[in-house]
């Protein structure tokens, strides 16, 4: 109740109350007897007697002695005694006879063993092939004495561009839209000269690929 909250159940209906005998269970209707159905075969009479004098004609004793003769010799199941009182055990189930190193396939690796690790590395090597690629396109690549002027030189000439914008603000500030616009100013400024000092510092400059 304190984490699913109260029972969403119907209530009983006043109606539905218990009544007299209603839980008591209800017999089977009464069947008519009749005496024709069929009965067990009767209990002899003591004056019956059994059918006696039946002979038969099969020798046993040949019998037997042919199939013990004719019949596998029955190995006797091996044991071990670990007592001096001769307490026995059985030699299969103890773990001192070698059982499993004398199957076929003893030692030999498993197949679903061998598929996982074909599956394994199959997914090993595709993830190799996956990080190379991503070093190959991350790799990084150094910028030429022209190519960092010519950088150094647009950074600069963003900053006059943007130094002249921010001198022709008005003296007073007096709104909330020219302090917002001040202060965007002095951002960029601030982030063009760290921009320019640090080109300037490094003569050798590596980017990277994207």
């Amino acid at each position: 109740m304190k984490t699913m909250g109260p029972p969403k159940v119907e209530l009983p209906s006043p109606k539905n109350f218990l009544k007299k005998h209603s839980m008591e269970k209800t017999l089977p209707p009464k069947k008519k007897f009749d005496w024709n159905e069929p009965r067990k075969p009767p209990v002899p009479l003591r004056t019956d007697h059994p059918v006696m004098g039946i002979r038969s004609e099969k020798n046993f004793i040949n019998t037997n002695a042919a199939d013990v003769i004719l019949g596998v010799t029955k190995k006797p199941k091996p044991i071990y005694v670990d007592k001096r009182t001769g307490d026995k055990h059985d030699l299969e189930t103890s773990g001192l006879f070698p059982k499993y190193i004398n199957k076929k396939d003893y030692g030999v690796t498993p197949e679903y063993i061998c598929k996982r690790n074909e599956e394994v590395k199959k997914a090993q090597e595709e993830y190799d092939k996956y990080i190379q690629e991503n070093l190959r396109k991350a790799a990084m690549k150094r910028l030429s004495d022209e190519e960092r002027e010519a950088v150094l030189q647009g950074l600069k000439k963003n900053w006059e561009e943007v130094h002249k914008e921010f001198q022709s603000l008005s003296v007073f500030i007096d709104s909330i839209p020219k302090k917002i616009r001040k202060q965007k100013l002095e951002e960029k400024m601030k982030q063009l000269e760290h921009d320019i000092g640090v080109i300037e510092k490094h003569r050798i400059i590596y980017i990277a690929n994207k």
